[in-house]
């Protein structure tokens, strides 16, 4: 990332159509919407001639947001910060006063990749644990989805990228003229990624969407729709990463708790639920 910070995105689409509201939570503005109409926004970047980039954001992403300014500026300067847990759903409901659902990252894929069908948007894949990861994970969407338009892929190596790698994965990705590039390589390593890399590509929207990867390659189960709708999904999750999500959920939501309450006492960083 360069020294003056996150490049803020052209606020092209919004100004035509409205910009989505936000409201404030901890030290993030995220985007209040529903879940349809994040997938059509995103599907609408190719003809509005903004360019940006999406983050897909938990209550963890909030926490690190909340330890590390650099990444609260990142999602600050996001032509969208999606809510994709539930209790940041129901603060944009009870302290935003806003129709919001849940935008869960695996959903948000399936639905711009369903959806952006009908104009042939044009998608690259950028991420998965290996070769494997992706190619499944590609070979799954292309089967749920006939006619998908992909148009490339790649697994990045796991070092940070040094500036001539930089360069070399934005000729790639730019050669094969996407619409949107899909990035799935962690919390909150994507979100650094796709902050540095905007200024670098052509296509117009980058969407970090982390474990959807995963999720739709089949290498990790998703919870039960009933667990994902009542706040239950951290359960599941735990049981079945135990070792790799402890400290986030058994640490981490009574810390978001205190916080997220600390903030509605003290209306600081903000009043909760205020816009941004």
């Amino acid at each position: 990332m360069k020294d003056g910070g996150p490049t803020p995105p052209s606020r092209g689409a919004d100004a035509a159509r409205g910009a989505a509201p936000r409201f404030s939570l901890l030290d993030v503005t995220l985007t209040g919407i529903r879940l349809e109409e994040a997938v059509s926004r995103i599907i609408g970047f190719r003809d509005s001639g903004e360019r940006g980039y999406v983050c897909v954001f938990a209550v963890d992403s909030l926490l690190k947001c909340h330890d590390d300014p650099r990444l609260a500026a990142i999602s600050r300067a996001s032509a969208m910060t999606l809510c994709d847990g539930m209790p940041l759903v129901l603060a944009g409901r009870l302290f935003g006063k806003l129709d919001v659902t849940r935008c869960y990252g695996p959903d948000v894929m399936l639905g711009v990749s369903d959806a952006g069908r009908a104009t042939g948007l044009r998608h690259y894949f950028y991420g998965g644990a290996d070769e494997d990861t992706l190619s499944r994970l590609r070979a799954n969407l292309a089967r749920r989805f006939p006619g998908l338009a992909d148009v490339g892929g790649e697994v990045p190596p796991f070092h940070p990228l040094s500036e001539a790698e930089r360069a070399e994965t934005a000729a790639r990705i730019n050669a094969a003229r996407p619409d949107v590039v899909w990035v799935g390589i962690g919390t909150p390593k994507q979100d650094f990624w796709v902050s540095e890399m905007r200024p670098l590509l052509d296509a117009p929207v980058l969407v970090a969407v982390g474990a959807a990867f995963n999720f739709h390659a089949g290498k990790v189960p998703q919870a039960p729709l009933w667990m994902r709708r009542h706040c239950l999904e951290w359960l599941y999750r735990l049981c079945v990463e135990p070792r790799r999500l402890w400290r986030r959920y058994l640490v981490g939501n009574p810390r978001f708790v205190f916080l997220a309450l600390r903030q509605l006492l003290t209306r600081r960083p903000a009043p909760l639920g205020s816009p941004a």
